[in-house]
């Protein structure tokens, strides 16, 4: 186990979304994804493919000006083919619109699940936990909706 290959496909989940890169973000999967974030939106966890998950990223976050996910402090376990790697976050989203401030920032934690398969470490689940926000809360919303876009 090389904890510095589990640091890296976690890092790679904030860079290819940042990057816009969604077929390198839809490799970084297992075929089935559980995404908790419950911390955030409420509900329930959801249990997603990777095209699912990269659809409903594209279709929010794609749709802003620029996001930036910092994902440090890594602390990494590993038991054989399986690992969890728990880190800190800090995501800026951006969008220019007419309904209030264009930067809405996120901060708190991540914990990823992860397999190692034949191509490499796969994330199987993710656990993002809200601890502070500043900024325009509501523009992931604005982001989904055209119509609010247009402003």
């Amino acid at each position: 186990m090389s904890a510095s290959e589990i640091t890296d496909t976690c890092t790679r989940m904030g860079w290819h979304t940042d990057q816009r890169e969604w077929d390198r973000l839809e490799a970084l999967f297992a075929d089935r994804v559980t995404l908790d974030y419950t911390s955030l939106n409420g509900g329930e966890p959801a249990v997603l493919t990777p095209r699912e998950i990269v659809g409903a990223w594209s279709g929010t976050l794609g749709n802003l000006d620029a996001t930036q996910h910092m994902i440090t402090n890594h602390l990494v376990e590993a038991d054989g083919d399986r690992a969890v790697c728990t880190a800190s976050f800090q995501a800026t989203h951006k969008l220019a619109n007419a309904e209030g401030p264009e930067l809405w920032t996120l901060g708190g934690t991540y914990r990823f699940d992860l397999l190692r398969t034949a191509e490499g470490w796969r994330i199987s689940g993710v656990v993002m936990t809200a601890v502070w926000a500043d900024g325009n809360q509501d523009l992931l919303a604005i982001a989904a909706d055209p119509a609010r876009r247009a402003g």
